[in-house]
């Protein structure tokens, strides 16, 4: 399969969970024999994703198919309704689209845009780490689509290399908004994410708010530069007081400007964290970064 049609066509997604009902009649619902299935992408817990292309114009997409039985046996319907909900209002060139979606009696089938050079957490394995020029222009795209998430009231709350995709020239986008939440007033308390992740307050079960996520980056800043997390330690207890104490070692292989960036992520204090549109703005991102923005896909509705 080719990676895309130019003007390939598809139809966005209805970004309520009410889609079934307020279906239009005049347009023809999805089913899986609207697609072509191809390879295998990935595969998770519920289910699996896999190269697909729609019959009628050839789009390329990915089709995450989940299978209602785990997700009912796991309790996770409201957080697949929450997922689908979210990703569906945005639209940025660094978030993974999701176009739509539809399900028959054993399945649910998310619509996804693809991401043809696959996850980050992959490269970075095979790379052992970044250089200072795919590092800064990855902080870069990622305090960009912070910008536009916070804006939207949504809190990712997972953001690590295993959620990021890479697109066509390479460029970063934030997938799976699974532990996503949109909240009006962005201030929660649920403990979720990745351990060598979780921010402070989070650990100690405090109120929180979308500050969580320029935590995330700034971990994740380290161990694209590093190959590993700051606070990665032999036992959970370990990881967890480390963090506490925003225990951190800078190696030599991180630039004093980096240093800095990260420094001013991984402060215990949310409120002293730098902010997305201070990341784009800062003396190593603005030297280093080389982001390069995707072509827009058409889509009608």
């Amino acid at each position: 399969m080719s990676c895309r049609k130019a003007d390939s066509q598809l139809v966005p997604a209805q970004p309520t969970g009410e889609a079934d009902e307020n279906q239009d009649p005049r347009r023809p619902r999805l089913t899986i024999e609207d697609f072509e299935i191809g390879r295998p992408l990935g595969k998770g817990k519920f289910g699996s994703v896999y190269l697909a292309r729609l019959k009628k114009n050839g789009f390329i997409v990915a089709l995450k198919v989940l299978f209602k039985s785990q997700i009912e046996k796991e309790g996770l319907e409201h957080q697949l309704r929450r997922e689908i909900e979210i990703q569906a209002h945005l639209q940025h060139p660094n978030i993974l689209r999701l176009y739509n979606y539809f399900h028959d009696a054993r399945r649910v089938y998310l619509i996804l845009e693809y991401a043809p050079r696959g996850e980050l957490y992959k490269e970075l394995k095979h790379r052992c780490r970044f250089d200072e020029q795919r590092t800064a222009t990855i902080m870069e795209e990622l305090a960009d689509a912070l910008i536009y998430c916070h804006e939207k009231k949504v809190i990712h709350r997972d953001i690590k290399p295993e959620n990021l995709l890479l697109g066509l020239r390479g460029e970063v986008k934030i997938a799976d908004f699974g532990w996503s939440v949109h909240t009006p007033s962005l201030r929660r308390k649920t403990v979720c994410g990745t351990l060598d992740y979780l921010p402070p307050e989070m650990i100690k079960g405090r109120m929180y708010d979308e500050r969580v996520d320029l935590w995330c980056i700034g971990v994740l800043c380290y161990e694209l530069l590093v190959g590993s997390p700051p606070f990665e330690s032999p036992t959970p207890a370990e990881t967890y007081e480390r963090i506490l104490k925003v225990d951190m070692r800078f190696p030599p292989c991180i630039p004093a400007g980096a240093q800095d960036l990260i420094s001013k992520l991984l402060r215990h204090n949310p409120l002293e964290r730098m902010t997305p549109a201070q990341i784009l703005k800062h003396p190593w991102v603005q030297a280093h970064s080389r982001r390069v923005l995707p072509p827009t896909t058409h889509m009608v509705s």
